[in-house]
């Protein structure tokens, strides 16, 4: 009889496609055999993990995180290192993360970015890593990188902003990024608002002396997103129907748009976050600076809204759910929230909240709880399409005999925990807030496995992992639903066409 590494008896597998009571063996990191149920609970192995009926699933890639970043706004900084957001990722149950390589506006080159975010989480990381580019700087020298990017250093993604001084590209340096990322076979990431719609909405909100954590949301009314959206599709349309992926998108009119872009076949993908499900415009709404916990862009909207968003989810105009963890302080004056707060603005001025959520952790937790999603779906939008839509499917996002990984996530059965309140005090960011406290869970994951070993163990002494572990990744280009099939059968960009 072979002997295994690491077996899981007595689980209940699901993938995106399926749910089926299976054990599961492990060796050299590997996914090697899938077994009924219980034959491999006396199989020679290092290690057994009785799941105990508990479901099994590919561990959480998490395609959109914020760590380590420098400084775009001029206040804040991120609290979390990779170290400390890995760290609180693995104890979520996620095995991957796709962080962002930032080029800022006076830097001519995205491969320097890409060395500098190398440096830092070389050695620092507890789960696999990958990176998107963000484009500050579209010079001509940046664009001829982007080959180099793809095929030598396997970054597949980036990322570009429709909104914020610091970041915003216009609209022809935004059809330049698209044609030069279309050549080279890599997605495009936008942060759909309308930067100029934003910056007029703030003065006149701060000549009327609104400067309260509330105001943020007006700031960022819903047809800054929607109107942003169609023009971002409009100009993926135009260069051949480029794919393109929105970003954390809040707003159902937005959505109503992606919705039917793709119903014609346009190469468009979404993306959604916990915040939008479960948060909205009330929790701005609180006493004092208590609202900047919940400051996010997009801001969270109505509870109508919601609704709207976990349809998306449910109906598949959403492909990811990723967290947006860009994680600030609150109580801390010097990096954190209240950088922005004077005597003069004793709940400070919206505009220079650091602007952002952690989620790292809380993200497959809070959407497995809310049980709003069937298993499949969850598993889809947690982590298979993750991994197919930023080209590291099969290797991550399944359970694939001889193919896959093996990153797990091994949920307790169901009814073990009750239901318990989150707090901060359970998570492992460095983060001295979470906008979800007091929200009642039902489960959590019991261990997180990555490549075979067991990185997370909730009973038996929870992180228990080494934060050099971590590896990155070379990424493919995108195989979900064959975009790029789909773009060279349309053929390269044509003047004369339009």
């Amino acid at each position: 009889m072979d002997e295994y590494d690491l077996v899981i008896t007595n689980g209940v597998c699901v993938t995106a496609a399926d749910v089926a009571p299976l054990d599961i063996a492990i060796r050299d990191g590997t996914i090697v055999l899938l077994a009924p149920s219980g034959l491999l609970s006396k199989a020679r192995t290092k290690r057994l993990i009785d799941a105990e009926g508990g479901y099994v699933m590919p561990g959480g890639v998490d395609c959109h995180v914020h760590l380590q970043e420098p400084s775009m706004f001029g206040k804040g900084t991120s609290a979390d290192s990779y170290e400390t957001g890995t760290r609180s990722a693995i104890a979520g149950g996620t095995t991957t993360i796709i962080a962002f390589a930032p080029q800022q506006k006076n830097v001519d080159s995205v491969l320097t970015a890409l060395t500098n975010t190398h440096a830092l989480a070389q050695n620092n990381s507890f789960c696999d890593y990958g990176f998107h580019v963000l484009v500050a700087n579209p010079c001509e020298k940046a664009l001829s990188e982007f080959e180099q990017l793809a095929s030598v250093e396997g970054v597949t993604s980036l990322k570009i902003y429709m909104t914020y001084e610091a970041l915003q590209l216009r609209d022809n340096e935004i059809l330049s990024v698209l044609l030069a990322a279309r050549s080279n076979h890599i997605l495009t990431m936008i942060h759909a608002e309308n930067g100029d719609v934003l910056a007029w909405l703030t003065e006149k909100l701060e000549a009327a002396k609104l400067f309260a954590p509330k105001y943020h949301g007006h700031s960022h009314a819903p047809i800054l997103e929607s109107e942003a959206t169609n023009r971002a599709i409009a100009l993926s349309s135009l260069v051949a129907d480029t794919p393109i992926l929105l970003v954390h998108v809040s707003e159902p009119a937005a959505a109503l748009r992606i919705r039917a872009a793709q119903t014609v076949g346009q190469p468009i993908f979404a993306e959604t976050c916990p915040q939008y499900l479960f948060l909205t415009r009330d929790d701005l709404d609180q006493p004092g600076f208590e609202g900047a916990k919940c400051v996010c862009a997009p801001p969270p909207r109505d509870a109508d809204d919601q609704k709207a968003i976990w349809r998306g989810l449910q109906n598949g105009t959403f492909a990811v759910l990723s967290s947006d963890h860009c994680p600030f302080r609150f109580d801390d004056a010097v990096t954190g929230k209240k950088t922005c707060i004077s005597d003069e603005f004793p709940v400070g001025k919206f505009r220079h909240i650091p602007n952002g959520i952690p989620g790292i952790e809380t993200r497959l937790p809070l959407v497995f709880s809310a049980r709003k999603l069937e298993l499949t779906k969850f598993v889809e939008v947690t982590s298979t399409n993750a991994a197919k839509l930023y080209g590291l499917y099969p290797r991550k996002g399944g359970i694939i005999p001889g193919v896959s990984d093996a990153d797990l996530v091994v949920w307790y059965p169901e009814g073990r925990l009750g239901e318990f309140p989150l707090t901060n005090d359970l998570l492992h960011h460095d983060v001295d807030y979470t906008p979800y406290e007091g929200r009642m869970l039902r489960n959590w994951p019991r261990y997180t496995i990555l490549r075979g070993k067991v990185i997370w163990d909730r009973d038996e002494g929870g992180i228990v992992g080494e934060r050099s572990y971590g590896r990155f990744l070379k990424r493919q280009e995108s195989s979900l639903n064959g975009i790029w099939q789909t773009v060279e059968e349309d053929g390269p960009f044509d003047l004369e066409k339009l």
